[in-house]
Formats: C-alpha cells, structure tokens, sequence
C-alpha cells in the first residue's frame, strides 16, 4: 500500500480554482464517504482551508490518478483543470509534506498556527467516519508530536502571524487613526476572532461581529466587546463600517455589489476598506469595481506575509531540521512494522515445529519410555526441524551464487555473541 497526499494550494492554484475545489462543512462527511469508497482507497482524511484542499489517502501502487479524478468529479470540474494545479506526495514525502503544512512551513504566512487546529479537525473528522486505519492514524499522531517539538523548541510560533495579521497590517496602512474607525466582521471563527483580537490590539474602538447563527456572533462579541448582529441585519450597520473583513464558510457571496453601492450613497462616498479571507469569497468581486472600494482577498495579502516570512526565516530553518528528525523516526518505525507480517509467519512456523515435538514427547512417556533419552531425542529431533528449512536453502543459494542472501543469513541467523561464549 502506498501514503499519498494530493491536492491543490495557494502556491499552485489561484483563489478562482481554489474556491471552486473547497469542500463546505456540510460536504466534508459525504466527500470523505465517497473518496473511501473508491477502489484501492483504504483510509482518507480531508483537509479543506481558505488557501488549500489535500487528501490524504493509503491507496493502492499509482492511485493518485483515480483520486484526482475523483475530486473533479466532485466539484464538476475537468480533471485537466486541475491537473495544471494540482501536486501529489508518495510515501516519505507524503508525511513530509503533511508535517511541513502542520507546523505552518507549507502556509501563506510562514509559522501561523491555525492550520495545526484545522488539521485536527480534519484528523477528528476522519476518526469519527471511519476514514483512517492504522497507518493514517499512527501517521497524524507522530505529525502531532514532531509539531509540538517546533512549536516548543523553535521561535516559529512566536508573535503570532497568520492571514488575520496580515489583514489588519494592511489596513492599518489605509487609515492613520485606528481609534475613529469602525469595523464591521462577517463571520465568527477562529480567524475573525484573530482578527477582532489585533485590531484592538491596533486600537480600533467601534466593532461589530456578524454571524447566521446570533448566538455564535454574541459569544465572540462578549469575548473581544463588540455588538453582535445577524448577517440579515448588515445592510443597515454597513454604511458605518470603514473596515470590513470576512472570513465564513457560506457557498455564496454575502456582500453584493448592490448592497455595497447602497450602503457607499449613505456614507456620501467614504472610502471603505474591504478584506475577503473566505474561499469561496463572501464578497462579490465586482464590489472591487466601484470607486471608494479597496477590496483585497487572500491573494492580496502576499507583500505583507512575505515581510513576516523574512522574520521566521531562521525558526523555519530549525523546524524543518526537527521535521527530518521526525520524518526518519516514522520511516524507521513503518519499516518495522512493515516486518511484522513475516516474523508473525516465521513465530507461528517455530510454535507449529514445537508443539509437534512436544506432542511426540508427551506421548512417548505416556508409554513409559526413559525420560531422559525422550528428553535427548526431542532436543535433537527440534532442532533438526527447525535447521532443515534453512539449511536447504542456504544451500541453493551458495549453488545459485546468491551471495546477497548468505550475507543477509550471517547477520540473520549467526549471534556473534553466543559463537564466543564458552561450553558450559
């Protein structure tokens, strides 16, 4: 069986084919079913962000063709399209690249820790659906571990930096008076509270969290003293909002072109500083068209992360010293197991020998025969049985000049240490 991890992310594909690739929260348990199902595919885990989309599958020897074949089929797109996007990672380098995106070497913003949190989730949700057997599990756990030893042992986590930063970076360039804005947040995620989190940080006063679900938008809103609404009630808090960032899971865009217009009339064409963190985008980009309006997605978040990923150049050095360190360690452990079949062969070959020797013996001294010589007989008789094998064959090796096979019988069956002991 074979590891591999496919996908698409912010490197290799645009925000266009990114949100047409992302998987909704209510599409993840059905996907990862679907993706399970397919031939050859024994475990799966799905990982869905604004800035990636991977699978995570053992599969069959050459299986990434038919999983990339899979996921086009999914979101309705040719598997040409995404063959011009999409990269695929075999074994080794397939828990390469997993430990490299757990520890945010693989993100936008160098180091940010959210995607360790989304990855769980993604892991939690595989478990929970019967996607993952033993070597995905094994492998997530040890991921988690050699992620822990980065976060702790490097400064890669330190300052937090993530897309939120950035976002708030951004816009502290736009407007010199962080205190006389108003900001209005779409969404009441973990990034929306990041966000929300540095722009007080950043001084802003006037804060107001959206959400569908009310009762979400007025936890956050408690947490970082905001006004909570529901998304209906947007268009009559909008025409106050200098700062608008969204980040939701919604299919559809929340903010039209008309409702922006609209809400631009009222503030007698105040400019409005706009940030779309979702994939797919919670904000037309036709709302980018009208004067006033400086809209940026994610994509347009690249100068600001590339000054961050200079100051995480040297922990990212140390951590990817540490995600070698690891990646040998779950290699030398697969090896392993990878043995535990044929020692399980030969053990039970060695127990069957035994148990027909013992079996002789039991019987010959139920029939009254000295003990001794039945216990010199089976001694003998046992290691005959279990040297037979063996010694034919290591003599159709010599006869085949298989000296790749003696040599590996030296290490195997010959204890340097017992040759050297003297007779008792």
């Amino acid at each position: 069986m074979t590891l591999l991890a496919l996908g698409i992310n912010h490197k290799t594909a645009t925000i266009e084919v990114r949100e047409q690739v992302a998987f909704t929260p209510a599409e993840l348990a059905g996907a990862l079913a679907e993706l399970k199902s397919l031939p050859g595919v024994n475990e799966a885990a799905v990982l869905s962000t604004c800035n990636r989309t991977e699978l995570y599958c053992v599969t069959d020897a050459q299986g990434e063709r038919s999983v990339l074949d899979w996921l086009g089929r999914f979101h309705g797109l040719p598997p040409e399209t995404l063959m011009q996007s999409a990269y695929h990672y075999l074994d080794g380098e397939a828990a390469r690249h997993l430990m490299r995106v757990a520890a945010g070497l693989d993100s936008m913003v160098l180091g940010e820790p959210q995607i360790l949190g989304q990855l769980k989730e993604a892991y939690q949700l595989a478990r929970d659906n019967a996607g993952l057997g033993g070597e995905l599990e094994r492998l997530f756990q040890h991921t988690f571990s050699v992620t822990k030893q980065v976060r702790s042992e490097t400064g890669i986590g330190e300052n937090p930096v993530s897309v939120a930063y950035a976002a708030v970076s951004l816009a502290s360039h736009i407007f010199d008076d962080f205190g006389r804005a108003r900001a209005l947040l779409i969404g009441a995620g973990e990034t929306i509270e990041l966000v929300a989190r540095h722009l007080r940080e950043a001084g802003i006063r006037g804060l107001t969290v959206a959400n569908r679900t009310r009762e979400r938008a007025e936890t956050l809103a408690n947490d970082v003293d905001a006004e909570p609404i529901s998304l209906g009630e947007i268009p009559q808090v909008l025409p106050h909002a200098d700062i608008v960032i969204s980040s939701t899971a919604s299919p559809l865009p929340i903010l039209g072109k008309g409702m922006v217009e609209s809400a631009l009339k009222k503030r007698r064409h105040r400019p409005m500083f706009m940030v779309d963190i979702a994939v797919p985008r919670d904000i037309e980009s036709q709302v980018g068209e009208l004067d006033d309006v400086f809209l940026y997605s994610v994509d347009d978040l690249q100068e600001v992360i590339e000054e961050n990923r200079k100051q995480r150049a040297v922990a990212a050095a140390q951590a990817e010293s540490l995600i070698e360190h690891g990646i040998q360690q779950w290699l030398h452990e697969r090896r392993v197991r990878g043995a535990g079949d044929l020692i399980r062969r030969y053990r039970e070959q060695g127990e069957a020998l035994r148990a027909d020797a013992e079996r002789q013996a039991l019987a010959q001294l139920a029939r009254g025969e000295d003990p001794e010589k039945v216990l010199q007989r089976l001694s003998h008789q046992l290691t005959n049985k279990l040297l037979h094998g063996p010694t034919l064959r290591l003599r159709e090796a010599s006869g085949e000049a298989r000296h790749d096979i003696l040599q590996a019988a030296d290490t195997l069956l010959i204890d340097p240490a017992a040759s050297t002991q003297d007779p008792a």
